[in-house]
Protein backbone atom coordinates (compact mmCIF):
# COMPACT_ATOMS: atom_id res chain seq x y z
CA UNK A 1 0.00 0.00 0.00
CA UNK A 2 1.37 3.40 -0.99
CA UNK A 3 1.77 5.99 1.68
CA UNK A 4 -0.19 9.20 1.35
CA UNK A 5 2.34 11.97 0.73
CA UNK A 6 0.05 14.53 2.35
CA UNK A 7 0.00 12.57 5.60
CA UNK A 8 3.67 11.68 5.49
CA UNK A 9 5.62 12.90 8.54
CA UNK A 10 7.60 16.06 7.90
CA UNK A 11 11.28 16.41 8.63
CA UNK A 12 12.18 17.54 12.13
CA UNK A 13 12.55 21.27 12.62
CA UNK A 14 16.26 21.00 13.45
CA UNK A 15 16.91 19.80 9.90
CA UNK A 16 15.44 22.99 8.43
CA UNK A 17 17.59 26.14 8.37
CA UNK A 18 16.21 28.82 10.66
CA UNK A 19 15.34 32.01 8.76
CA UNK A 20 15.05 34.72 11.38
CA UNK A 21 13.75 37.37 8.96
CA UNK A 22 10.55 35.36 8.54
CA UNK A 23 9.89 35.40 12.28
CA UNK A 24 10.43 39.12 12.87
CA UNK A 25 7.26 41.11 13.52
CA UNK A 26 7.67 44.36 11.62
CA UNK A 27 5.94 47.61 12.58
CA UNK A 28 5.53 50.68 10.39
CA UNK A 29 8.07 53.46 11.03
CA UNK A 30 7.01 56.18 13.45
CA UNK A 31 6.23 59.37 11.48
CA UNK A 32 4.95 61.47 14.36
CA UNK A 33 6.32 64.95 14.98
CA UNK A 34 9.85 64.86 16.40
CA UNK A 35 11.97 67.48 18.12
CA UNK A 36 15.16 67.69 20.16
CA UNK A 37 13.30 66.40 23.23
CA UNK A 38 12.31 63.28 21.29
CA UNK A 39 15.94 62.79 20.28
CA UNK A 40 17.12 63.11 23.88
CA UNK A 41 14.66 60.48 25.09
CA UNK A 42 15.63 58.10 22.28
CA UNK A 43 19.33 58.46 23.11
CA UNK A 44 18.73 57.80 26.80
CA UNK A 45 16.80 54.63 25.97
CA UNK A 46 19.48 53.43 23.55
CA UNK A 47 22.28 54.06 26.05
CA UNK A 48 20.50 52.44 28.98
CA UNK A 49 22.80 50.06 30.81
CA UNK A 50 20.04 47.78 32.10
CA UNK A 51 17.40 47.85 29.31
CA UNK A 52 18.91 49.23 26.09
CA UNK A 53 16.61 49.49 23.09
CA UNK A 54 17.21 51.44 19.89
CA UNK A 55 13.88 51.30 18.11
CA UNK A 56 12.99 54.92 18.93
CA UNK A 57 16.37 56.16 17.80
CA UNK A 58 16.21 54.12 14.59
CA UNK A 59 12.76 55.54 13.85
CA UNK A 60 14.13 59.04 14.32
CA UNK A 61 17.14 58.28 12.10
CA UNK A 62 14.83 56.96 9.39
CA UNK A 63 12.65 60.06 9.63
CA UNK A 64 15.47 62.61 9.29
CA UNK A 65 17.32 60.73 6.54
CA UNK A 66 14.30 60.17 4.32
CA UNK A 67 13.06 63.78 4.64
CA UNK A 68 16.33 65.74 4.60
CA UNK A 69 17.71 65.97 1.07
CA UNK A 70 21.07 67.38 2.10
CA UNK A 71 21.70 64.68 4.72
CA UNK A 72 20.65 61.82 2.43
CA UNK A 73 22.93 63.25 -0.28
CA UNK A 74 25.88 63.29 2.11
CA UNK A 75 25.34 59.65 3.05
CA UNK A 76 25.03 58.63 -0.58
CA UNK A 77 28.16 60.55 -1.54
CA UNK A 78 30.30 58.84 1.09
CA UNK A 79 28.80 55.42 0.30
CA UNK A 80 29.23 55.72 -3.47
CA UNK A 81 32.87 56.73 -2.99
CA UNK A 82 33.41 53.14 -1.80
CA UNK A 83 30.86 51.22 -3.88
CA UNK A 84 32.07 52.76 -7.17
CA UNK A 85 35.70 51.77 -6.57
CA UNK A 86 36.90 48.83 -8.65
CA UNK A 87 36.99 45.68 -6.52
CA UNK A 88 38.77 42.46 -7.47
CA UNK A 89 39.42 39.11 -5.85
CA UNK A 90 43.03 37.87 -5.84
CA UNK A 91 44.22 34.34 -5.16
CA UNK A 92 47.09 33.38 -2.86
CA UNK A 93 49.65 34.20 -5.57
CA UNK A 94 48.19 37.68 -6.17
CA UNK A 95 46.52 36.87 -9.50
CA UNK A 96 42.99 38.02 -10.29
CA UNK A 97 40.24 35.40 -10.02
CA UNK A 98 37.76 36.00 -12.83
CA UNK A 99 35.21 33.56 -11.39
CA UNK A 100 34.12 36.15 -8.79
CA UNK A 101 33.65 39.03 -11.26
CA UNK A 102 29.92 38.28 -11.88
CA UNK A 103 29.33 38.27 -8.11
CA UNK A 104 31.19 41.56 -7.58
CA UNK A 105 29.25 43.25 -10.41
CA UNK A 106 25.86 42.00 -9.19
CA UNK A 107 23.29 44.33 -7.62
CA UNK A 108 23.02 42.10 -4.56
CA UNK A 109 26.73 42.35 -3.79
CA UNK A 110 26.64 46.11 -4.30
CA UNK A 111 23.78 46.34 -1.83
CA UNK A 112 25.83 44.32 0.66
CA UNK A 113 28.61 46.91 0.45
CA UNK A 114 26.04 49.64 1.06
CA UNK A 115 24.79 47.79 4.16
CA UNK A 116 28.37 47.62 5.41
CA UNK A 117 28.70 51.39 4.99
CA UNK A 118 25.33 52.09 6.63
CA UNK A 119 26.65 50.55 9.82
CA UNK A 120 28.89 53.64 10.15
CA UNK A 121 25.83 55.92 10.01
CA UNK A 122 23.29 53.93 12.04
CA UNK A 123 25.69 52.18 14.43
CA UNK A 124 24.75 48.64 13.41
CA UNK A 125 23.71 46.46 10.48
CA UNK A 126 22.69 42.83 10.11
CA UNK A 127 21.88 40.53 7.21
CA UNK A 128 20.84 36.91 6.92
CA UNK A 129 22.21 34.95 3.98
CA UNK A 130 19.79 32.62 2.24
CA UNK A 131 20.99 29.18 1.27
CA UNK A 132 20.64 28.37 -2.41
CA UNK A 133 22.39 28.20 -5.75
CA UNK A 134 22.69 32.01 -6.03
CA UNK A 135 24.16 34.56 -3.66
CA UNK A 136 21.29 36.12 -1.74
CA UNK A 137 20.52 37.69 1.63
CA UNK A 138 17.80 39.52 3.53
CA UNK A 139 18.34 42.68 5.53
CA UNK A 140 17.31 42.69 9.18
CA UNK A 141 15.47 45.77 10.39
CA UNK A 142 17.79 47.74 12.67
CA UNK A 143 15.03 48.25 15.23
CA UNK A 144 15.33 44.53 15.99
CA UNK A 145 19.13 44.46 16.38
CA UNK A 146 20.59 44.34 19.88
CA UNK A 147 24.37 44.88 19.47
CA UNK A 148 24.91 45.03 23.24
CA UNK A 149 23.92 41.36 23.57
CA UNK A 150 24.50 40.42 19.93
CA UNK A 151 20.90 39.30 19.59
CA UNK A 152 18.03 39.69 17.11
CA UNK A 153 14.67 40.53 18.73
CA UNK A 154 11.47 39.15 17.27
CA UNK A 155 9.55 42.31 18.25
CA UNK A 156 11.12 45.75 18.28
CA UNK A 157 9.80 46.24 21.83
CA UNK A 158 11.54 43.11 23.17
CA UNK A 159 14.59 43.53 25.32
CA UNK A 160 15.97 40.04 24.67
CA UNK A 161 16.17 38.12 21.42
CA UNK A 162 17.81 35.20 19.66
CA UNK A 163 21.58 35.08 19.99
CA UNK A 164 23.52 35.49 16.76
CA UNK A 165 25.76 32.64 17.92
CA UNK A 166 22.80 30.32 17.23
CA UNK A 167 22.17 31.83 13.77
CA UNK A 168 24.93 30.55 11.53
CA UNK A 169 23.81 32.54 8.49
CA UNK A 170 23.40 35.92 10.21
CA UNK A 171 26.12 38.57 10.04
CA UNK A 172 25.80 41.32 12.67
CA UNK A 173 28.23 44.24 12.62
CA UNK A 174 28.33 47.00 15.21
CA UNK A 175 29.78 47.60 18.64
CA UNK A 176 27.77 47.92 21.87
CA UNK A 177 26.47 51.47 22.41
CA UNK A 178 27.79 52.58 19.01
CA UNK A 179 25.05 54.88 17.72
CA UNK A 180 26.61 55.99 14.44
CA UNK A 181 27.28 59.30 12.71
CA UNK A 182 23.58 60.10 12.50
CA UNK A 183 23.64 60.76 16.24
CA UNK A 184 25.42 64.09 15.59
CA UNK A 185 23.44 64.86 12.44
CA UNK A 186 19.98 64.27 13.90
CA UNK A 187 20.07 67.33 16.14
CA UNK A 188 21.09 69.61 13.25
CA UNK A 189 18.47 68.02 10.99
CA UNK A 190 15.75 68.76 13.55
CA UNK A 191 16.90 72.34 14.04
CA UNK A 192 17.05 72.74 10.27
CA UNK A 193 13.50 71.41 9.95
CA UNK A 194 12.31 74.03 12.45
CA UNK A 195 14.26 76.68 10.54
CA UNK A 196 12.48 75.74 7.33
CA UNK A 197 9.15 76.00 9.13
CA UNK A 198 10.00 79.49 10.36
CA UNK A 199 11.21 80.43 6.88
CA UNK A 200 7.97 79.21 5.30
CA UNK A 201 5.94 81.17 7.84
CA UNK A 202 8.02 84.28 7.19
CA UNK A 203 7.38 84.00 3.45
CA UNK A 204 3.68 83.38 4.01
CA UNK A 205 3.25 86.45 6.19
CA UNK A 206 5.63 88.94 4.60
CA UNK A 207 5.89 87.56 1.09
CA UNK A 208 2.84 89.60 0.06
CA UNK A 209 2.02 93.24 0.80
CA UNK A 210 -0.08 93.93 3.89
CA UNK A 211 -3.24 96.00 3.36
CA UNK A 212 -4.10 98.22 6.32
CA UNK A 213 -7.51 99.90 6.32
CA UNK A 214 -8.59 102.42 8.95
CA UNK A 215 -12.23 103.31 9.60
CA UNK A 216 -14.29 105.22 12.09
CA UNK A 217 -15.13 102.94 14.99
CA UNK A 218 -18.67 104.33 15.18
CA UNK A 219 -19.42 103.94 11.46
CA UNK A 220 -20.67 100.35 11.21
CA UNK A 221 -21.95 100.74 7.66
CA UNK A 222 -18.53 101.79 6.36
CA UNK A 223 -16.89 98.91 8.22
CA UNK A 224 -19.18 96.34 6.56
CA UNK A 225 -18.66 97.85 3.11
CA UNK A 226 -14.88 97.84 3.50
CA UNK A 227 -14.85 94.22 4.66
CA UNK A 228 -16.90 93.18 1.63
CA UNK A 229 -14.56 95.00 -0.77
CA UNK A 230 -11.42 93.53 0.82
CA UNK A 231 -12.81 89.99 0.77
CA UNK A 232 -13.51 90.27 -2.94
CA UNK A 233 -10.19 91.88 -3.87
CA UNK A 234 -7.72 89.08 -3.14
CA UNK A 235 -6.18 86.92 -0.41
CA UNK A 236 -3.38 89.19 0.79
CA UNK A 237 -3.09 89.95 4.48
CA UNK A 238 -5.66 92.54 5.54
CA UNK A 239 -5.87 94.57 8.74
CA UNK A 240 -8.91 96.66 9.59
CA UNK A 241 -8.12 99.09 12.38
CA UNK A 242 -10.32 101.78 13.93
CA UNK A 243 -8.90 105.26 13.60
CA UNK A 244 -9.17 105.68 17.33
CA UNK A 245 -6.81 102.69 17.93
CA UNK A 246 -3.04 103.02 18.15
CA UNK A 247 -1.53 100.19 16.08
CA UNK A 248 2.13 99.42 15.35
CA UNK A 249 3.40 96.35 13.46
CA UNK A 250 6.89 95.16 14.43
CA UNK A 251 7.70 92.67 11.67
CA UNK A 252 11.43 92.29 12.17
CA UNK A 253 12.22 93.52 8.67
CA UNK A 254 14.72 96.04 9.99
CA UNK A 255 17.19 93.29 10.95
CA UNK A 256 15.80 90.41 8.83
CA UNK A 257 14.17 91.98 5.83
CA UNK A 258 14.98 89.13 3.41
CA UNK A 259 14.81 86.09 5.68
CA UNK A 260 18.60 85.91 5.89
CA UNK A 261 18.44 84.86 9.54
CA UNK A 262 16.54 81.65 8.75
CA UNK A 263 18.76 80.97 5.75
CA UNK A 264 21.90 81.27 7.87
CA UNK A 265 20.50 78.77 10.35
CA UNK A 266 19.75 76.28 7.57
CA UNK A 267 23.20 76.69 6.00
CA UNK A 268 24.89 76.35 9.37
CA UNK A 269 23.08 73.06 10.04
CA UNK A 270 24.02 71.80 6.56
CA UNK A 271 27.70 72.60 7.14
CA UNK A 272 27.75 70.82 10.50
CA UNK A 273 26.20 67.71 8.95
CA UNK A 274 28.71 67.83 6.08
CA UNK A 275 31.63 67.95 8.51
CA UNK A 276 30.18 65.05 10.52
CA UNK A 277 29.70 62.76 7.50
CA UNK A 278 32.42 63.83 5.04
CA UNK A 279 34.92 65.53 7.36
CA UNK A 280 34.59 68.81 5.43
CA UNK A 281 32.03 71.17 3.95
CA UNK A 282 33.66 72.56 0.79
CA UNK A 283 33.32 69.39 -1.32
CA UNK A 284 29.53 69.58 -1.13
CA UNK A 285 28.70 73.29 -0.92
CA UNK A 286 30.75 76.45 -1.39
CA UNK A 287 31.02 79.43 0.90
CA UNK A 288 31.86 83.06 0.23
CA UNK A 289 35.34 82.63 1.70
CA UNK A 290 36.17 79.41 -0.13
CA UNK A 291 38.94 79.23 -2.71
CA UNK A 292 40.88 76.68 -4.75
CA UNK A 293 43.49 76.06 -2.03
CA UNK A 294 40.84 75.59 0.64
CA UNK A 295 38.85 73.25 -1.59
CA UNK A 296 41.99 71.19 -2.25
CA UNK A 297 42.63 70.81 1.48
CA UNK A 298 39.04 69.70 2.09
CA UNK A 299 39.24 67.24 -0.83
CA UNK A 300 42.38 65.69 0.68
CA UNK A 301 40.58 65.31 4.00
CA UNK A 302 37.74 63.47 2.30
CA UNK A 303 40.22 61.17 0.52
CA UNK A 304 41.59 60.13 3.92
CA UNK A 305 38.08 59.22 5.09
CA UNK A 306 37.44 57.27 1.88
CA UNK A 307 40.72 55.37 2.34
CA UNK A 308 39.62 54.44 5.87
CA UNK A 309 36.23 53.26 4.57
CA UNK A 310 37.91 51.10 1.92
CA UNK A 311 40.05 49.35 4.55
CA UNK A 312 36.96 48.84 6.72
CA UNK A 313 34.99 47.19 3.89
CA UNK A 314 37.98 45.07 2.85
CA UNK A 315 38.37 43.77 6.40
CA UNK A 316 34.71 42.73 6.49
CA UNK A 317 34.85 41.01 3.10
CA UNK A 318 38.09 39.20 3.95
CA UNK A 319 36.85 38.12 7.37
CA UNK A 320 36.43 34.47 8.26
CA UNK A 321 32.62 34.69 8.26
CA UNK A 322 32.29 36.15 4.76
CA UNK A 323 34.84 33.73 3.33
CA UNK A 324 32.93 30.78 4.73
CA UNK A 325 29.65 32.16 3.36
CA UNK A 326 31.09 32.64 -0.14
CA UNK A 327 32.67 29.19 -0.03
CA UNK A 328 29.24 27.81 0.84
CA UNK A 329 27.91 29.31 -2.40
CA UNK A 330 30.68 27.51 -4.30
CA UNK A 331 33.03 30.43 -4.99
CA UNK A 332 36.79 29.65 -5.07
CA UNK A 333 37.89 31.89 -2.20
CA UNK A 334 40.32 29.56 -0.44
CA UNK A 335 43.53 31.46 0.36
CA UNK A 336 42.42 34.58 -1.57
CA UNK A 337 41.30 38.04 -0.62
CA UNK A 338 39.30 41.02 -1.88
CA UNK A 339 41.18 44.17 -2.76
CA UNK A 340 40.10 47.60 -3.96
CA UNK A 341 42.05 49.13 -6.82
CA UNK A 342 44.33 51.87 -5.56
CA UNK A 343 43.47 55.24 -7.01
CA UNK A 344 46.37 57.01 -8.70
CA UNK A 345 46.84 60.77 -8.48
CA UNK A 346 48.54 61.84 -11.71
CA UNK A 347 50.07 64.96 -10.14
CA UNK A 348 51.49 63.07 -7.18
CA UNK A 349 52.85 60.37 -9.49
CA UNK A 350 54.58 63.00 -11.67
CA UNK A 351 56.37 64.44 -8.64
CA UNK A 352 57.31 60.99 -7.41
CA UNK A 353 58.59 59.96 -10.85
CA UNK A 354 60.98 62.93 -10.91
CA UNK A 355 62.35 61.92 -7.51
CA UNK A 356 62.62 58.24 -8.43
CA UNK A 357 64.42 59.07 -11.68
CA UNK A 358 67.11 61.04 -9.86
CA UNK A 359 67.32 58.43 -7.12
CA UNK A 360 67.80 55.62 -9.66
CA UNK A 361 71.00 57.34 -10.86
CA UNK A 362 72.51 56.93 -7.41
CA UNK A 363 71.22 53.68 -5.93
CA UNK A 364 69.86 50.48 -7.51
CA UNK A 365 66.05 50.26 -7.50
CA UNK A 366 64.12 47.09 -8.26
CA UNK A 367 61.91 47.05 -11.32
CA UNK A 368 59.10 45.65 -9.18
CA UNK A 369 59.06 48.94 -7.27
CA UNK A 370 58.13 50.86 -10.44
CA UNK A 371 55.51 48.29 -11.44
CA UNK A 372 53.80 48.51 -8.03
CA UNK A 373 54.18 52.26 -7.52
CA UNK A 374 52.88 53.36 -10.93
CA UNK A 375 50.37 50.57 -11.44
CA UNK A 376 51.98 49.22 -14.62
CA UNK A 377 51.15 45.53 -15.22
CA UNK A 378 54.23 43.33 -15.23
CA UNK A 379 54.45 41.22 -18.44
CA UNK A 380 54.40 37.44 -18.17
CA UNK A 381 57.61 37.13 -20.23
CA UNK A 382 59.39 39.71 -18.09
CA UNK A 383 62.71 37.80 -17.92
CA UNK A 384 62.90 37.47 -21.72
CA UNK A 385 62.10 41.15 -22.28
CA UNK A 386 64.60 42.18 -19.62
CA UNK A 387 67.35 40.15 -21.33
CA UNK A 388 66.57 41.72 -24.72
CA UNK A 389 66.60 45.16 -23.16
CA UNK A 390 69.99 44.49 -21.60
CA UNK A 391 71.34 43.34 -24.98
CA UNK A 392 70.14 46.53 -26.67
CA UNK A 393 71.66 48.60 -23.91
CA UNK A 394 75.03 46.86 -24.22
CA UNK A 395 74.98 47.21 -28.01
CA UNK A 396 74.33 50.93 -27.71
CA UNK A 397 77.21 51.32 -25.27
CA UNK A 398 79.55 49.34 -27.54
CA UNK A 399 78.58 51.47 -30.52
CA UNK A 400 79.23 54.59 -28.50
CA UNK A 401 82.67 53.30 -27.53
CA UNK A 402 83.63 52.47 -31.15
CA UNK A 403 82.43 55.84 -32.35
CA UNK A 404 84.61 57.56 -29.79
CA UNK A 405 87.74 55.68 -31.00
CA UNK A 406 87.00 56.50 -34.67
CA UNK A 407 86.57 60.17 -33.89
CA UNK A 408 90.10 60.35 -32.41
CA UNK A 409 91.70 60.03 -35.93
CA UNK A 410 90.89 61.85 -39.16
CA UNK A 411 90.72 60.31 -42.65
CA UNK A 412 94.48 60.95 -43.25
CA UNK A 413 95.45 59.24 -40.04
CA UNK A 414 96.17 62.49 -38.20
CA UNK A 415 94.69 63.14 -34.78
CA UNK A 416 91.35 64.94 -35.02
CA UNK A 417 91.00 67.99 -32.81
CA UNK A 418 88.43 67.39 -30.13
CA UNK A 419 85.22 69.33 -30.62
CA UNK A 420 83.97 68.73 -27.13
CA UNK A 421 85.21 67.20 -23.96
CA UNK A 422 83.19 64.73 -21.98
CA UNK A 423 84.23 65.34 -18.42
CA UNK A 424 84.32 62.24 -16.31
CA UNK A 425 82.43 60.29 -19.01
CA UNK A 426 79.09 61.92 -18.19
CA UNK A 427 77.55 61.25 -21.60
CA UNK A 428 78.54 57.61 -21.41
CA UNK A 429 77.16 57.18 -17.92
CA UNK A 430 74.01 59.14 -18.73
CA UNK A 431 73.18 56.79 -21.58
CA UNK A 432 73.99 53.80 -19.43
CA UNK A 433 71.72 55.02 -16.67
CA UNK A 434 68.93 55.77 -19.13
CA UNK A 435 68.92 52.31 -20.69
CA UNK A 436 69.36 50.72 -17.28
CA UNK A 437 66.42 52.61 -15.77
CA UNK A 438 63.76 51.74 -18.37
CA UNK A 439 62.08 48.55 -17.13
Amino acid sequence: MKKDKKNAPSKPEEDKPSIIVQEIKLVSPDRNRKDVGTLKQAIERAESVTLPNRYRLMDLYHDVVTLDGHLSGLLEKRTKAVVNKKLTFLDASGRKVDALDPLIRSDKFERLLEVFMERLYYGCSAVEFILGARFDFKEIDRRHIRPEKREIAISQYDIDGISVANLSMVLLIGEPYELGRLLQCSMYALYKRSGFGDFAQFVEIFGQPVRVVKYDAYDKKTQEDLRKVLDESGSSLVMMIPKQADFEMLDGKTSNGTGELQERLINCCNQEMSVSILGNSETTTSSKSSGYAQAEIHADQQKEITASDLRYVENLLNGEFMMSILAGYGYPVEGGHFEFEKEKNIYELQTRLNIDTQLANRVPISDDYFYETYGVPKPDNYDQLKQQQEQRRQAALDALGRGKDDDDESDDGQPEPKKRKVKGGKLYHALADFFGFAP
